[in-house]
């Protein structure tokens, strides 16, 4: 029975300690469940099945299970289960991934699907003590970003920074500074004059009591050479700035997963099918190349070739890392992120995965393209990848 995206829909993504930073993680993501809602107003909620989202924290007010704290203040009757994935920068890939499959074996017709992620928010942490009344001081560990409270046993090399483990990546493909900062001036230009043609207006809801219509972090003057005036970020002599790699962010995304039997109780037509699905995992430190294997094997499960893909959405954790994977799959590079990409929009770890899926399809509708592919690096050495078919494409014009 094959799964199939019915609809797709995200907050803006704010900056770290923007515009959305006041706003608690399970309020984002409830925002875009009551707006799924909203946008099928022919679905019974009831017939959903079930919820799956994506969060790479859950320390904080995201309380451990986001998936069932955003359904009950979305609007979802307490009939409605959720729960909640973790694979950090994908989850809310994976989320989706979980729920084609449940529909594709037949245990659910209907699952909603997302992800969301406070950066802002996202609280300090720290051990118990061992024993009672220690003495000493306890650091608190930021779980914004990167390792916490490493088990010491961890090689060294797999628990260095994700600017440095980009900065190794530069060295083994040899990419320069020059091509990073040109593919961020890209992303900014291209997310622009996508929010500027109305690409992105039926992709995204405001949320309440926040004064943010688009994405905050968008700089359209964004150049080559303004890039290139920034200073390396993780080695005196390195290629890694704040200009060429994504911001830290916060966000909400949502997708509405069915079966062919879904149409008539969601109300609408399916817009694209999962074809295939793929992961991949390999040295932590080299996480940002892991899509390339993942989005293969997803392609070989889906029964077609690069030579069929007519649109690509890789988040772009870093410019390195994206540079390194389009570099590796024989396509034309203007196919990848054609309205912009994370370095520009923003990256909300949880919710990263349901914006390119989403955006994916979108795409593949307003140009026409019959086959595209998603995928996402993640920390700790992974990658994942989606491929859709648009389901409206026409045999006869579509690539």
């Amino acid at each position: 029975m094959p799964a199939y995206v019915f609809d797709a829909v995200r907050t803006p993504f704010g900056r770290y300690g923007g515009a959305l930073s006041g706003v608690r993680p399970d309020d984002l993501a409830a925002t875009v469940v009551a707006a799924t809602l909203a946008r099928c107003p022919g679905l019974d909620p009831e017939a959903i099945d079930d919820v799956v989202w994506g969060n790479a924290n859950g320390a904080g007010e995201e309380n451990r299970n986001v998936a069932r704290m955003a359904a009950l203040l979305g609007g979802l009757p307490v009939s409605v289960p959720g729960t909640t994935v973790n694979r950090l920068c994908g989850s809310s890939l994976d989320a989706a991934i979980a729920g084609s499959r449940a529909i594709e074996s037949g245990d659910a017709e209907i699952v909603l699907t997302g992800g969301v992620e406070s950066m802002s928010r996202a609280p300090w942490v720290m051990p118990k003590p061992a024993r009672g009344f220690p003495a000493g001081n306890v650091e608190a560990v930021s779980t914004t970003l990167g390792w916490r409270l490493v088990n010491p046993r961890m090689p060294k090399e797999w628990t260095i920074s994700l600017g440095e483990s980009n900065e190794q990546l530069q060295e083994r493909f040899g990419i320069s500074r020059e091509r990073q900062d040109a593919f961020a001036a890209t992303s900014h230009q291209r997310a622009y004059a996508a929010w500027e043609a109305g690409r992105y207006d039926d992709l995204v809801v405001g949320v309440d009591g926040v004064d943010l219509a688009r994405d905050e972090g968008i700089r359209p003057d964004s150049t080559t050479e303004t890039l290139a005036r920034l200073k390396p970020s993780f080695r005196p002599d390195g290629t890694i700035t704040a200009g060429n790699a994504s911001p830290l962010n916060d966000g909400a995304s949502a997708v509405l997963l069915g079966s062919e039997r879904a149409a008539t109780l969601i109300g609408r037509d399916p817009v694209a099918r999962i074809a295939g699905r793929g992961v991949m995992a390999l040295e932590p430190q080299a996480f940002g190349y892991a899509p390339v294997e993942a989005a293969n094997r997803a392609l070989a499960r889906a029964g077609i070739g690069w030579d069929q893909v007519g649109a690509v959405e890789l988040n772009e954790a870093f410019a390195v890392q994206s540079l390194a994977c389009v570099d590796a799959w024989p396509i034309d590079a203007d196919i990848v992120n054609q309205w912009g990409g994370a370095i520009a929009i923003g990256h909300p770890l949880g919710a990263s995965g349901g914006r390119i899926l989403g955006t994916l399809a979108a795409v593949l509708r307003t140009t026409n393209q019959r086959w595209g592919v998603a995928a996402i690096c993640i920390g700790v050495g992974q990658g994942l990848a989606v491929v859709l078919e648009n389901t409206g494409a026409s045999e006869n014009e579509a690539r």
